[in-house]
């Protein structure tokens, strides 16, 4: 059986730079890992009271067991004024919630931030991982993965440059090792 591992794209921009990067880096699994993207388009914004009422969205509920099935988690974000955009902050308290009921919990992450500037989406990264400290969501270290100037590591036709393309095979690499040993 194949261990799906869930891609959560910061970005609902069509054109998203972390789309593109989070495509070229799904495609760099083994067979033996099932990539799925989770689409946060339509995830109700949290709001505990639907929860205490017991009256969940479709879209919360849905939302929660398809982590509940990953074993392994990926992030993918751009940086909105030094921070995570409010999409992959929302999917993080769904998926915290109902209190004791966190479906992040060990799953083992990893944070990659993009960015069309040279600082690489430096803070977002950091806020990103100081909430999934607290969602005890371990997450790979070494190497880090800040892809600044992503705008010169796409081909005309979409791609991702072969080299850098290199460089997103050492981090799945190291991913897959750490996922391996956290699982």
């Amino acid at each position: 059986m194949k261990k799906k591992i869930g891609f959560f794209v910061g970005s609902l921009r069509k054109g998203s730079y972390s789309k593109t990067v989070a495509v070229a880096l799904s495609s760099l699994f083994p067979e033996e890992y099932e990539p799925i993207f989770i689409d946060l388009h339509e995830l109700t914004m949290y709001n505990q009271d639907l929860d205490d009422d017991g009256t969940p969205p479709a879209s919360w509920t849905k939302f929660r067991e398809e982590v509940k099935q990953l074993a392994g988690l990926v992030f993918v974000t751009p940086e909105y004024n030094r921070s995570v955009p409010a999409v992959l902050k929302n999917a993080l308290d769904v998926g915290s919630r109902p209190y004791g009921q966190n479906v992040w919990d060990s799953k083992p992450g990893l944070v990659v931030s993009v960015s069309p500037g040279a600082l690489s989406g430096f803070g977002a990264n950091h806020h990103l991982r100081q909430s999934l400290v607290f969602l005890n969501v371990p997450t790979l270290q070494q190497p880090e993965a800040y892809i600044g100037n992503v705008v010169n590591l796409i081909n005309d036709d979409g791609t991702i440059a072969e080299n850098t393309m290199g460089f997103f095979k050492t981090i799945i690499d190291a991913y897959l090792v750490f996922l391996e040993k956290n699982s």
